[in-house]
């Protein structure tokens, strides 16, 4: 089954080790916190980074052994989003692969074998290498990093270390399980869909709409959790002050009331955005379209290089009720 929390045997576990972030907060500390790290994400910053993420994107795809099967996940999804945290971050690129590991021990669940002392133990080590890097730039010049917009900011640069560690976490995972599960669930959909990988490869044009209906169909963040801050009523049901509360986004993905035909994958979708992956209201997904860029820029790459990549095998699917992901897709690529 699924909980909406630790079990009471476990609520000791977090007692100690109780972080917070601007997404689980309420106006106005959680506008004046995200609105402190916007910046990396504005367009002006993205038209930037653009040039940037192409060309990752197309020095990784050249790396690949074509006609060899390999594990897509660890080649090209983790490495492009790892690399483009390492940007944002301005994180030292020999260590990149530590933000995927934080990312994937913070999301992780129980049945995932991490406990909860390895896990304290894994963020507390990411807390120690982001306070180093903390203070480093807050002595420094002000920069375009997400570290350096946290230190210098009116609204940041107090932040105890618990939160501090908190929107790490936030600005983490954000920045990796979209964009990287998306890739992979991306080829996944169109090899179940030959039809429409076949639709793609007639009209590239359509990568602006295959990358939010990839984006759909995925849903990467299966859920958001929510505390009633009144008692109140919803759907003819009573909410009291404190209850839990799921936004099932993967549930309103397939709503039929709302989306035509929800459950096919459909490229060419008259209005492909209008999707609930990134959230919606004060909280939507601040880098979505950071996301839907690098997703662009992936397909329009990928496009120009090979016929098809190949699903060879089944995937394995991430250990998770929240991130709905991969680790691990066989392909093989077909050059034209």
């Amino acid at each position: 089954g699924i909980t909406l929390g630790l079990p009471k045997s476990r609520q000791h576990e977090r007692q100690n080790f109780t972080t917070s972030n601007f997404i689980a907060m309420d106006p106005p500390k959680h506008d004046v916190q995200r609105a402190t790290v916007a910046p990396v994400v504005a367009p002006s910053n993205l038209a930037t980074l653009e040039n940037t993420i192409r060309e990752r994107a197309g020095n990784i795809l050249d790396s690949l052994p074509v006609g060899e099967e390999f594990d897509w996940v660890d080649a090209v999804s983790i490495e492009l989003t790892t690399q483009m945290l390492a940007t944002l971050f301005d994180f030292p690129f020999e260590d990149r692969r530590k933000l995927t590991r934080w990312s994937d021990v913070a999301t992780a669940g129980p049945e995932s074998g991490i406990d909860y002392k390895q896990r304290q133990a894994e963020l507390l080590e990411c807390l120690e290498y982001f306070t180093r890097l903390w203070n480093e730039r807050v002595n420094a010049e002000p920069k375009s990093d997400l570290i350096s917009m946290l230190a210098h900011g009116e609204n940041t640069r107090n932040m105890q270390p618990m939160e501090f560690l908190g929107n790490l976490i936030l600005l983490i995972v954000g920045g990796n399980d979209t964009t990287r599960n998306s890739i992979s669930g991306g080829v996944l959909a169109l090899n179940q869909n030959p039809d429409q990988y076949q639709k793609l490869r007639d009209n590239p044009g359509l990568i602006p709409k295959l990358v939010p209906e990839i984006i759909r169909w995925q849903t990467p963040l299966a859920y958001m959790r929510r505390t009633a801050a009144v008692d109140t009523e919803l759907g003819g049901k009573k909410i009291l002050q404190g209850d839990k509360l799921l936004m099932w986004y993967v549930s309103g993905n397939r709503d039929d009331e709302v989306i035509d035909k929800p459950n096919d994958f459909i490229i060419d979708r008259a209005n492909p955005r209008h999707h609930l992956s990134f959230g919606f209201g004060i909280h939507r997904c601040m880098g979505n379209r950071l996301a839907e860029m690098q997703l662009r820029i992936v397909w329009e790459e990928i496009l120009k290089r090979f016929r098809m990549v190949e699903v060879t095998g089944e995937p394995e699917r991430t250990l998770s009720a929240f991130v709905k992901g991969y680790t691990y897709l066989p392909v093989v690529l077909h050059p034209h």
